[in-house]
């Protein structure tokens, strides 16, 4: 079978981008408005700061794996970052060093419990998860009235050039965690790991110790999205993180990193990030209640998950057909078992 021309082959990650672009293309028709420049202002924060967070959650699908501690990661550091300073920017350094730190033993936690006792990683981080909404019940005694520090709060709402500093600040990281991923050797092995840890492994890679660091990492990012939240809100409340858990699996999905693990693109997933910012605008422009958004986005994870669990064998067929199709007439694909079912495959493949 002749393979098509490079020049008519889409890059792999293009269809969240012309997604996104014909959703903001109809999005005047569904809801008036909700293109104009005070929406996007508006709407940019929210989507770089889910960007952010799904940074975290694309790093841990590439390993094969599904983090359900990001609510409670996230929750747990607007806590720490607003009650511990007590309103002082002075505080403002420690607080964020007391959340590297529970991030860090958040995502030992959970790569342990995966990597050393074989835990699968739902169970894993729903039990993290568990646990850190435990500790934030009582930090708070089941209520948070504090206020984020001036400085951050100021930071969170500025804009630089016109540009809000949290879009600016997921820029910076995507395009660090995208460079380091893509160019290094770490982070070659990294989607090495993803894709085949037995092939990995007999390359003398240690696969557990990727692993392990990469539930650590997406740690560490959930808590820099916390604390963006905690100055973007103000009094962020108990609940901050509960509203990423979902939407950070549907950014992922929505981006094209398998849920089967391997290549991924934290790029794609802030496309996707930003798709679902702004069809939560349009969906709330036109009326609709939030039921839509989560009947929407477990739409997406739905499938997701049908498409992980569809064989590769009859994807690769189903291409071969349509290409054949496509290069000789509607007739060249035939009935299952016809010319191209019957083709021997050449030795080697």
């Amino acid at each position: 079978m002749t393979e098509r021309p490079e020049w008519l082959r889409a890059p792999r990650f293009s269809a969240i981008w012309i997604a996104t672009a014909l959703l903001f293309a109809i999005s005047p028709l569904l809801a008036s408005g909700s293109v104009s420049h005070s929406a996007l202002l508006s709407t940019l924060p929210f989507a770089a700061i889910l960007a952010i967070a799904a940074i975290g959650q694309t790093l841990v699908v590439q390993q094969r794996g599904l983090d359900f501690s990001v609510a409670g990661m996230i929750t747990l550091s607007t806590i720490i970052v607003t009650k511990y300073p007590h309103g002082h920017d002075g505080r403002l350094p420690a607080a964020i060093g007391l959340i590297a730190l529970a991030c860090i033993a958040s995502g030992l936690i959970s790569g342990i419990a995966i990597t050393r006792f074989s835990v699968t990683p739902l169970v894993a981080t729903l039990g993290v998860n568990a646990l850190l909404t435990g500790v934030v019940l009582q930090i708070t005694s089941g209520s948070a009235t504090a206020a984020a520090p001036g400085g951050l709060a100021r930071f969170a709402l500025d804009k630089t050039l016109g540009i809000p500093d949290t879009v600016i600040v997921a820029i910076v990281v995507i395009a660090i965690v995208a460079a380091a991923v893509r160019v290094t050797v770490v982070g070659r092995r990294f989607v090495l790991v993803g894709a085949n840890p037995a092939a990995a492994h007999a390359a003398g890679i240690r696969v557990n110790r990727y692993v392990l660091s990469t539930y650590v990492l997406a740690s560490l990012v959930y808590g820099g999205a916390g604390i963006l939240i905690a100055g973007f809100l103000g009094t962020p409340g108990i609940s901050a993180g509960n509203d990423y858990l979902l939407p950070t699996i549907a950014a992922v999905v929505l981006g094209g990193t398998s849920l089967a693990g391997g290549i991924g693109s934290v790029v794609a997933t802030a496309g996707g990030a930003l798709f679902l910012t702004q069809l939560e605008q349009v969906v709330l422009g036109s009326g609709a209640g939030i039921s839509g958004q989560y009947i929407i986005q477990g739409t997406i994870i739905a499938l997701g998950m049908a498409i992980r669990n569809f064989p590769r064998s009859s994807l690769a067929g189903l291409g071969a057909r349509i290409a054949a199709s496509v290069k000789n007439g509607p007739g060249a694909t035939g009935p299952p078992g016809g010319p191209i079912a019957q083709t021997p495959k050449a030795s080697g493949d």
